[in-house]
């Protein structure tokens, strides 16, 4: 049985930085990801990591200031977030899955989810 751990939200000033943790434990596909969903919104995945290769994908909402990256040694996949805007409010959602390149950011393609961490951005 899969599980998964998310840790590190938090509260933080626009501009700010933070990082969120997801520990995996029963893991047996081959990506994982990182999803969130602020208020009245749809679930949006915004960063996907191949386990296997490395290979990483950050969604153009968040670009050039997330990245995704994989311990493999500590089962655990951390989210890096920089330069927050209010807009980044939302509750951030670990995920782990199987599926092709062309899907990696459709929340059915992952088949366990953790129980999520709240980050928002405020002043």
């Amino acid at each position: 049985q899969v599980q998964l751990v998310e840790s590190g939200g938090g509260s933080v000033q626009p501009g700010g930085s933070l990082r969120v943790s997801c520990v995996a434990s029963g893991y047996s596909g081959n990506r994982m990801g990182w999803f969130r969903q602020a208020p009245g919104k749809e679930r949006e995945g915004i960063a996907v990591i191949y386990t296997a290769s490395d290979i990483t994908s950050i969604a153009d909402s968040v670009k050039g200031r997330f990245a995704i990256s994989l311990d493999k040694a500590k089962n655990t996949v951390y989210l890096q977030m920089n330069s927050l805007k209010p807009e980044d409010t939302a509750m951030y959602y670990c995920a782990a899955g199987d599926g092709p390149y062309i899907e990696r950011f459709h929340a059915a393609t992952y088949n366990a989810w953790g129980q999520g961490t709240q980050v928002t951005v405020s002043s």
